[in-house]
């Protein structure tokens, strides 16, 4: 079965006829309620707080932040954007409560620095894996999306994406975006080794501690960039121009989308001066 993604861009996707359909069915109203459900677990608000949400459509994921119980720490405030402007008109026929714009989370946050509690992400995030022209490729768009999320966010903030990678390339590469940008990531799996599996990352930002938020969970991967670079100082200590800073230098490059030469045996070797 094909991954709506991979046929149409999402402004094009969610035309008028599949927001309703997707707005409607009670099948995807119950997974997605679900789905926010668990976010705002992982969230673990105790006031109520400001909150983006990060491709909005119709509203569904809204609907129960304004209808949290003041003793699970709501209700909340929101403010969703969203690139589908079938989908926002949907959300106004259902008449919800945030504040809602038509914006491509590919193109950046578009609020002041520190504006938000937190933020929640549902099915969306994916999309921007997926580049419709040749100017402009994935890595840019997501390092686009995090940099303006992690600024957006207050500090000690926390955010949390579910999403659907296509593959662990796109995992990574999701994961490793969010890194770059200064978060503190870990991804937690619903469901592992089944067609239903649910991928979502919790990310924090500043005096936040990711470990926290999942801590005692099963099937959970913490990314602290920290701690990352805390060992790559030891494990990298390497002389310059050797072979384990070249091999180090070409994965960067990998990781970038570069073309890197193919590694050998002579890779890192001096040569011998001859004349």
């Amino acid at each position: 079965m094909s991954r709506p993604e991979d046929n149409l861009p999402p402004d094009l996707f969610y035309n008028d006829v599949e927001s309703r359909k997707y707005t409607t069915s009670s099948r995807i109203r119950n997974i997605q309620a679900d789905m926010t459900h668990r976010a705002l677990e992982l969230l673990d608000l105790r006031e109520p707080s400001f909150i983006l949400d990060i491709g909005c459509g119709s509203g569904l994921s809204g609907e129960i932040l304004s209808n949290v119980e003041p003793e699970e720490g709501g209700p909340h405030t929101w403010v969703g954007m969203d690139i589908s402007s079938s989908m926002l008109a949907q959300a106004l026929e259902r008449d919800v409560e945030g504040d809602m714009l038509l914006a491509d989370i590919g193109q950046g946050v578009p609020f002041r620095p520190g504006s938000f509690d937190a933020a929640i992400s549902i099915s969306a995030i994916q999309w921007l894996c997926n580049a419709e022209s040749s100017d402009v490729s994935p890595e840019s768009r997501l390092k686009r999306f995090f940099d303006s999320l992690y600024a957006s966010l207050k500090r000690g903030g926390k955010a949390v994406c579910q999403f659907y990678p296509k593959n662990a390339q796109q995992r990574s590469m999701i994961s490793t975006a969010a890194i770059k940008a200064g978060f503190g990531a870990g991804i937690l799996e619903d469901d592992p080794e089944t067609k239903s599996v649910k991928v979502y990352l919790v990310l924090s930002v500043g005096g936040g501690d990711v470990t926290g938020a999942v801590s005692g969970m099963q099937d959970v991967d913490v990314y602290d960039s920290r701690r990352r670079e805390r060992k790559r100082g030891k494990e990298f200590a390497e002389k310059k121009g050797g072979k384990a800073w070249i091999m180090r230098k070409k994965g960067q490059m990998e990781a970038k989308g570069k073309v890197v030469k193919a590694s050998s045996k002579y890779t890192g070797r001096k040569r011998k001066i001859v004349f």
